[in-house]
């Protein structure tokens, strides 16, 4: 069994430390982390999965004694929307995978599109129209 644990995917456990982050309303050192994670995954994995979300990004973390205490850098719909802005960065032809997408968006989310372009409410992620946890973009 403990084998399978650690041949979980990086991503996978990548989401499981981001969503004990997320839960947790102060920031985590790794051993923190560990325990609220509570599957068996050695400290020096969480701290590996740590330090890398740092390099992505993902989380900021401030100096906790001698090691560091983690925080997302964004809640999760920032992140979603970081994803995708990396996804279109990727193409240098913007226009027609921006067009690819728009034209494969079922009707409702098309019409929640077209809101949010033309500064519509709930255009932001906590509903005021304000994009609270996102890039700045």
């Amino acid at each position: 069994m403990a084998e399978e644990q650690e041949r979980r995917p990086a991503g996978e456990l990548e989401a499981s430390v981001l969503a004990a982050l997320w839960a947790a309303e102060t920031p985590l050192t790794p051993g923190e982390v560990q325990r609220a994670l509570a599957d068996g995954l050695a400290r020096t994995t969480v701290t590996t999965i740590l330090t890398r979300l740092h390099a992505k990004g993902t989380v900021t973390r401030d100096r906790a004694g001698r090691g560091y205490a983690y925080r997302p850098a964004q809640d999760s719909h920032g992140l979603t929307a970081r994803r995708m802005h990396a996804e279109l960065d990727k193409d240098e032809d913007r226009g027609t995978v921006l067009a690819r997408f728009v034209s494969e968006l079922n009707t409702e989310d098309e019409q929640m599109l077209r809101t949010l372009l033309d500064g519509g409410a709930g255009s932001g992620a906590d509903g005021t129209g304000e994009d609270r946890g996102g890039t700045g973009r």
